[in-house]
């Protein structure tokens, strides 16, 4: 099971930093997880910063990957729900799971045109370097579901 997560920007806090090394090396057991760090445009043109984000995240997806968005206004699941998501796909496809989680200004619409799945964690606004821990919490999270592994509550 190969899975991508295509990030915006650099993890800057050392206490992130040392949440997101755990919860990889917690996934790793399960399936191969890679990041894959996109530079951050922090111009004062949101919308040439959002189009230049999305045209090295899209340079990075490829054409058979299965596309999930991170999105407010995608579709909401719970902890057993993003389970069988997962599950579901690698059951009845062969394409890579990709991931991707925008930058603090968004995802522009190019990339969310690309997208296959868009998932919302919640209709709050979290810092998107606090969002890449809480993410990969929940895909650890969804691996012991899938794997029928006791999981610390």
């Amino acid at each position: 099971m190969d899975i991508n997560v295509i990030v915006v920007g650099k993890i800057k806090e050392n206490y992130l930093q040392a949440g997101i090394e755990e919860y990889l090396k917690r996934i790793k057991p399960f399936c191969n997880l890679q990041i894959i760090e996109i530079k951050e445009m922090t111009t004062t043109d949101v919308f040439k910063n959002l189009k230049e984000e999305s045209r090295l995240i899209l340079g990075n997806i490829k054409k058979e990957d299965y596309v999930i968005t991170l999105e407010i206004s995608g579709t909401s699941l719970d902890s057993v729900g993003l389970a069988h998501l997962i599950q579901n796909h690698y059951l009845y496809s062969p394409r890579v799971l990709t991931f991707v989680i925008g930058s603090s200004d968004g995802i522009d619409v190019d990339v969310k045109e690309r997208s296959d799945y868009q998932l919302s964690f919640s209709k709050m606004t979290f810092p998107h370097q606090l969002m890449r821990m809480l993410f990969l919490e929940q895909i650890y999270r969804s691996l012991s579901i899938i794997n029928h592994q006791k999981y610390h509550k």
